[in-house]
């Protein structure tokens, strides 16, 4: 199949589904936003906690570590005591950000939209 063929795009790793993947983990859309918008790209681990209502400490630091081993975002420890640990958007996860953005944009522009959706039978909401 060559790249651009109809084929190509219902492959297994098409580019569709490799970008749906940063929406496959339920917060990581979420943790990206919080460290662009709210925390200027850098922010510790408990102040993510306490700007994510909702997410649990365990949920957190799994997907900060799927965010780090995919290149989203880097760690870095001080050297401090206790040692304080900082989460940093990479500069591939500054590129990633900036969809989120745009869908977050528009979920906002089209709140009325969003409120007709039927609930999923799994939904919090």
């Amino acid at each position: 199949m060559d790249d651009g063929s109809p084929e190509s795009e219902w492959r297994e790793d098409c580019t569709p589904r490799r970008v749906l993947e940063l929406f496959a983990t339920k917060w990581m859309s979420m943790v990206l936003h919080t460290l662009k918008v709210r925390h200027d790209g850098a922010a510790r681990t408990g102040v993510l906690l306490r700007s994510l209502p909702g997410i649990s400490k365990k949920m957190l630091t799994q997907t900060l570590r799927e965010m780090e081993y995919t290149g989203l975002i880097t760690r870095h420890v001080q050297s401090s005591v206790p040692p304080a640990v900082e989460y940093r958007l990479t500069p591939l996860g500054e590129r990633f950000v900036e969809p989120v953005e745009l869908l977050y944009a528009w979920g906002r522009a089209n709140a009325d939209a969003l409120d007709e959706l039927k609930s999923r039978p799994t939904s919090r909401r």
